[in-house]
């Protein structure tokens, strides 16, 4: 064999192992997107769940509540809008806004030991919590995922393809306020 005739076949072979790299790492990236879509889906069943619990809830609280108005305005506010109409990242934003409304539903109900008896409420709220529980379990199921993704889509070389066919990061499910993290403080 003559030289050209090798470089032709090294080229030729180069190319077929970065195409084979391409369609790989392509295929992998598809794969990692539709498991965040999927984990996101399994996760906004709960949000819509908990979404459609508040106003349940609020009009439980209110009955016992009347002059704490303000508090459950706050948390109906959180809650108005077209959940079906909205981005993965707009659900997240009203979703992070309703747990902290949730938070100062709590507050108020400590205020009321007949309210904590009642088994409407106590039935609502079972409800509620079991449901914040789904979300926290679908939440760090829901991160991970997206790790293993952006990690797909920015790290080298794999990042170059995700680039080439726009493949872009997603955001993570996170408590984003300081405030968040902290107990609540009630007061009597």
């Amino acid at each position: 064999m003559n030289p050209t005739t090798i470089a032709i076949i090294v080229i030729v072979a180069i190319v077929i192992l970065i195409a084979l790299y391409v369609m790989k790492t392509y295929n992998a990236l598809v794969r990692s997107r539709n498991s965040v879509e999927e984990s996101f889906s399994t996760m906004d069943v709960y949000l819509k769940k908990r979404w459609d619990l508040i106003p349940n809830v609020v009009a439980t609280v209110k009955g016992y509540a009347k002059h704490e108005a303000e508090t459950l305005e706050k948390v109906i506010a959180a809650r108005n809008g077209n959940y079906q109409g909205m981005s993965d990242e707009e659900k997240i934003e009203a979703n992070k806004e309703l747990s902290r409304g949730i938070a100062n539903i709590n507050v108020v109900v400590e205020r009321y030991p007949d309210l904590k008896a009642n088994e409407n409420f106590m039935n609502l709220n079972n409800q509620l919590q079991k449901t914040e529980e789904d979300i926290a379990n679908a939440r760090k199921y829901y991160n991970a995922i997206v790790k293993k993704y952006n990690n797909l889509v920015e790290v080298f070389p794999s990042g170059i393809v995700a680039n080439m066919f726009h493949f872009k990061r997603k955001q993570m499910f996170l408590v984003d306020d300081a405030a968040e993290r902290q107990a609540v403080k009630v007061e009597f």
